[in-house]
Formats: C-alpha cells, structure tokens, sequence
C-alpha cells in the first residue's frame, strides 16, 4: 500500500507538470516571461513557507548558516535561469515540444557527470543520447533544416533542469529540503521581477488576464507537485519514479492536443517516441 500511494502520488505530480506545460503556453503567448515567472515563484514559495517555518529548527545537517544559504541561492539561480529559458521558449513552441524536450534533462545528467566529473557511464547512457538527439532532430528540425527557436530554448533551459537536478541530488541530505524550496523560489520570484522592467517594458498590464494561470502553476506545479514528487521519491523504488515522471512529456503532449489543438505529424510523433526510448533508457541503471 506504501508503494501504490507513493506511485499515485509520482503521477499525479506528473500530470499536474503535464498540463502546466498548457498553461504556460497560454500564459507565454498572453503574458511574457519575467511577470509571470515572477509572480509563480512567489506565490509557489509563499505556499511553502508555513511548511518551511515549521522545520526551521530541523538540526543534524552537513550544510548550516552561511554555507547552507549560499548553496539554496545557488539552486535558485540555477532553477531561474532554466524556468527563464522554458517559458521563453513556450512562446516559440508547443506544449508538446516542451514537455519532451525539457525531459532530456535525464539524459543530460549521466552525459554531465561523465564529462565534467569523469564519472564513469553505461555505454546504455551513449544510446540514449543518440536517440534523443535523433527524436529532437525528427521533432523540431524543419524542411529546411532549421532549428525550432523555441526549441532551443527549450533545449537550453533543459540543461540548466540537469544542473539544478543534480545541485538538488548534492544538496538533499545536506540542507532542510523544505527551506531549500522556499529560498529558491523566492529568489526565483524577485529576480524575476527585478529583470521584468527591462525585458518586458508593457508592465504590468501584461498580466491582465494571467491571474488564473499564475494561481494554477504557482499553486499547483510548484507547491502541490514538487511536495508529492518528494514523498513519492522517498517510499517508491527509483524504477517506478523514473517511469511515472518521465510521462510528464506525454501528459504535456496529449493536453496540448486536446486543449490548444496541437496536432502532431507521423515525424514528431516518431521523434517523440525516440527522445522517450531515450529518457527511460537514462534511468536503466535503475533498473536492476
């Protein structure tokens, strides 16, 4: 029974990121990046902060004081940089691209330890490079042999996920994961806003019809779902939780298709399936 709730909770988290995808495709296209972004991230660390109040005595870390601080900044910048190049992106791309090429961040992550920390690999993490190279290739590479900007930006912004994922993976059991969520979303948040008078010189009016989109994905995507993928990542085996949130991608795809329409070819539904074949083929040495 552990088992079953912590998988329902590992999908439900995937589903609810699957149709955040939607909705910040919406909010994109009406709203911009920086007010938008901005405003989430508060809204998802001010849900977290009772929950992070609450454990601001936890004692027993490796991390504490300025240490402890300068690393959640860290994870902040890092989860800024890659949630600026995502929802960039969105108004370039469908919730489907999207969806499959931020989850690359799986296949990002061995490739990383093994070139910057020389960390042995599985010749396996070699095939699902090139399976997700060749499915992004098919997905977003048109008749003229020019990258989607979207894309790339989705590309990009799938990078810095791995870096921020594998921050997160160092910082767990060294930091109180609850202050860690609510530092870096705040940080998020205010280094949103703070570039959004530059970037994004309509102000705030861009947010006219946003609120419901900000509420959804900052109450929702951030503080609901990322809260249920840690308590299913703490009781389910790492092969159910590899399976459950790599179908994020998927959930992205079908509601994009049944709430804005966006249909896909024979060629992107094949370069789908191989940047998928890729992303679980990443987790295989779960898999024992």
């Amino acid at each position: 029974m552990p088992r079953l709730k912590a998988d329902l909770a590992l999908l439900t988290a995937a589903v609810i990121w699957g149709t955040a995808f939607v909705v910040q495709r919406v909010a994109a296209l009406e709203s911009g990046v920086f007010y938008f972004n901005g405003l989430r991230f508060l809204l998802g660390a001010l849900a977290m902060a009772p929950l992070a109040w609450r454990s601001r005595r936890s004692t027993g870390y490796a991390l504490n004081g300025r240490a402890s601080l300068g690393w959640m900044l860290l994870a902040g910048l890092l989860l800024f940089t890659a949630g600026t190049f995502q929802q960039g992106g969105l108004r370039y791309t469908t919730a489907g691209n999207a969806g499959f090429i931020t989850g690359l961040y799986v296949v990002f992550i061995p490739l990383l330890m093994a070139l910057l920390w020389k960390q042995p690999s599985r010749p396996v993490i070699w095939i699902a490079a090139l399976l997700s190279a060749a499915g992004m290739f098919l997905l977003s590479v048109t008749s003229s042999f020019t990258l989607n900007p979207g894309d790339l930006l989705e590309l990009i912004g799938a990078l810095f996920f791995a870096l921020h994922v594998m921050l997160i993976g160092w910082l767990a059991n060294r930091v109180d994961i609850l202050q860690l969520s609510a530092v870096q979303y705040t940080l998020c948040g205010l280094a949103s806003l703070g570039l959004a008078p530059f970037m994004e010189p309509q102000g705030w009016s861009s947010l006219a019809g946003a609120w419901w989109a900000i509420a959804y994905t900052g109450i929702l995507s951030i503080a609901v779902g990322y809260t249920l993928q840690a308590y299913g990542q703490r009781l389910a085996p790492a092969a159910d939780a590899a399976i459950l949130l790599s179908l994020e991608a998927a959930f992205a795809a079908v509601f994009g298709w049944l709430f804005l329409k966006e249909m896909l070819g024979a060629q992107q539904l094949l370069g789908c399936s191989l940047m998928f074949a890729g992303m679980l083929l990443a987790q295989a040495p779960q898999f024992k």
